[in-house]
């Protein structure tokens, strides 16, 4: 796909067969885009957690009370590692989140690309899925979204509400 179209026609979706999983070689086409992101100095703070299994996907989908999130047969959360992540000495700001941000997107880009749906998550109960997940106290997250295909009939909108440029860019 033209990556212009790919970024205007991407959008969250709310509508998951749970009877159809994604094959592995695409996951791992997705997880490669995260882990071919870029990140400051290159430290790649982050790890990404691919929730498959039905005992785990239970646990994990009780972070997040929604109908259409429970279908999804997949579930990725990205997560952060604090002490691994650069830190800015004029002021100490730690890129762990820019970071992990950044991985997430190419990984929703690359699903997009590859047919799979996905909804960038970050309503969900961090300390139940914290300890569903085992993580470490340096290990944050950053944001889940579902991996799936759209349930049989899912039309997109086609429609983004977004500002105009003229309202967001300055030039200077």
């Amino acid at each position: 796909m033209e990556f212009s179209d790919l970024i205007r026609t991407r959008e969250s979706v709310r509508s998951y067969d749970p009877d159809r999983s994604v094959p592995e070689e695409i996951l791992r086409k997705i997880l490669d885009a995260g882990r071919l992101a870029p990140s400051a100095c290159n430290y790649q703070p982050w790890k990404f957690l691919l929730i498959s299994s039905p005992a785990m996907l239970e646990k994990v989908r009780a972070s997040y009370h929604r109908e259409w999130f429970k279908e999804a047969p997949h579930v990725l959360v990205v997560t952060g590692l604090k002490d691994q992540a650069w830190n800015r000495t004029y002021d100490g700001y730690n890129s762990v989140e820019t970071d992990a941000a950044v991985a997430l997107t190419h990984m929703i880009l690359a699903a997009e690309n590859e047919g799979v749906a996905t909804c960038w998550i970050a309503a969900y109960d961090p300390e139940m899925l914290r300890k569903a997940l085992k993580l470490g106290r340096n290990q944050i997250v950053f944001g889940i979204t579902p991996l799936g295909y759209p349930k049989p009939g899912y039309q997109k909108s086609h429609t983004k509400k977004r500002k105009p440029l003229e309202d967001i860019v300055e030039y200077l």
